[in-house]
């Protein structure tokens, strides 16, 4: 494989395939509530981003077995990692963050992962999973949204945070040793090529775990959208972007694990999404390319400079 897929870490890892559950919340996030802002980032619908999960007022039990049995019918599947998906899930009050996050620690769960923000992260949150992984005996990834790492683009998304609490962020999970993932979008109109090449060296030097790319889709009866119907932004084509993301890739330290290369929303809800092609269409495309012409992740990385 040209480039470190997360599901080949994982059986790496654990020896067999492992199956990551979504899980919704009934939470909200301070860029939504009045805290910081309302609305919430321009691309942001009313679910967050939680579209393959269950209903957010079912429990979390329920919610994780109900996944489990479609896995396990279909897949065989043995293990699996919970992901706390939507919205901003160290936002939520301490005492119940560590109720519903325990409550996701049951057979054949082997890991956590909890999506947040870079400036939602605090020791008592830390400390409450650094409990649950004493206890349980799981593994602990923090999936932190970045998006961009250009402070005039965070602020025309209006995300609310700039890149200096993403590094303090990333600064203190480290003293926890808890696994992180980086969130970001690759073909952001107001982002230059070189902010996201900018983004894979920042990820190098910061010794990231894993990184998340999505390419941005565009929901209805958002900012975004409104401002996509009104030709307010130029949207990159799709070989630009598969171009664009595989010189991130061959920058990218080979040790890095890649989670998602593309972004998925329902069709019923998007205005745009994937220039009208399946995410996996796109992503053998980036993968026949890179196979054809010999690149590999990290191919770039030991050379420096600006590639």
């Amino acid at each position: 494989m040209s480039y470190k897929k997360y599901s080949d870490a994982m059986v790496a890892h654990y020896g067999e395939k492992v199956y990551k559950i979504p899980v919704n919340l009934p939470i909200t996030c301070p860029n939504r509530d009045g805290t910081l802002g309302t609305g919430g980032c321009i691309f942001c619908g009313e679910v967050g981003a939680g579209f393959e999960a269950q209903p957010a007022h079912l429990l979390v039990k329920d919610q994780i077995q109900k996944n489990i049995l479609n896995i396990e019918k279909k897949y065989n599947a043995h293990l699996f990692v919970v992901y706390f998906q939507n919205y901003t899930n160290t936002y939520m009050a301490l005492e119940l963050f560590k109720k519903v996050i325990a409550e996701a620690c049951i057979e054949n769960v082997v890991g956590l992962s909890i999506s947040t923000r870079p400036d939602c992260i605090s020791v008592p949150y830390l400390e409450a999973l650094k409990a649950i992984k004493t206890q349980y005996h799981v593994a602990i990834e923090i999936e932190l949204g970045l998006q961009s790492i250009n402070i005039n683009t965070l602020k025309k998304i209006n995300r609310g945070h700039g890149l200096a609490d993403y590094i303090q962020a990333v600064n203190q999970i480290k003293a926890y040793g808890f696994s992180i993932c980086t969130h970001l979008i690759g073909n952001l109109p107001w982002d230059t090529e070189d902010d996201f090449y900018e983004a894979a060296r920042m990820l190098n030097v910061l010794e990231i775990d894993a990184v998340k790319v999505h390419s941005l889709y565009v929901l209805k009866n958002t900012v975004l959208g409104d401002l996509y119907e009104h030709h307010a932004f130029q949207m990159i084509d799709a070989d630009t972007y598969l171009e664009r993301l595989i010189h991130f890739i061959r920058l990218l330290n080979p040790e890095i694990v890649i989670q998602r290369l593309f972004g998925r929303a329902p069709e019923e809800l998007t205005l745009f999404c994937n220039w009208g092609m399946s995410w996996r269409k796109l992503q053998n495309r980036l993968e026949q390319h890179m196979q054809t012409n010999g690149y590999k992740q990290g191919d770039l990385y030991s050379r420096g400079g600006i590639l």
